[in-house]
């Protein structure tokens, strides 16, 4: 039986945040869900630094379709949650649905991995609190609010929780991930 993974995202993602790991997992024999607000072809985003510029820029990156909405998600058909970051975050961690299912996924110590803007989703569900994260810099201060120690690097582990800083991490990140994935959940 081929172990599901659910992937949480919507419009204003960061394209290599949600297409690395979606493309790495399904390449070590998992299933990968991708859910959004609605079942629709989702918008993603392309961030970049330009010199001289005081933050990232932001282009458009690849369409994808997400495979099913929030509401159609019962995450305990999942072995593990991953949450991509970008600017979906922000929107994403206000919808009730997507914290129920975040919240199920902590809840049972099953693994989670997130990057970037993505602990904000998981901030916004409870789950950070006495916890350490990576997250994009300027997110320190949201994940010290949360209640969670920021911490400054390309693959944290803390128990079932594996996070990073942004795409230049994703080798580290998803080593990481995936060595806490198969003691969890092996492939099938």
């Amino acid at each position: 039986m081929t172990v599901k993974i659910l992937l949480v995202t919507g419009d204003a993602a960061e394209s290599l945040e949600v297409m690395y790991p979606y493309q790495r997992l399904l390449e070590e024999g998992y299933a990968v869900d991708i859910a959004a607000p609605t079942k629709k072809k989702l918008q993603f985003v392309v961030h970049d630094f330009v010199d001289d510029f005081d933050t990232y820029t932001e282009k458009p990156g690849y369409t994808w379709p997400a495979d099913l909405g929030f509401d159609e998600v019962d995450p305990a058909g999942y072995a593990a949650l991953v949450i991509p970051g970008g600017r979906a975050p922000e929107y994403l961690r206000n919808d009730p649905r997507l914290r129920r299912i975040v919240e199920h996924f902590f809840a049972e110590g099953k693994p989670v991995a997130q990057i970037c803007h993505g602990p904000l989703i998981s901030a916004a569900a409870g789950a950070l609190s006495g916890r350490r994260t990576a997250a994009y810099p300027a997110l320190e201060p949201d994940i010290g609010y949360a209640g969670a120690e920021y911490e400054d690097g390309e693959a944290v582990v803390n128990g079932n929780l594996v996070s990073a800083r942004a795409w230049p991490d994703h080798p580290a990140w998803m080593r990481a991930f995936l060595e806490v994935l198969r003691k969890a959940a092996p492939a099938g």
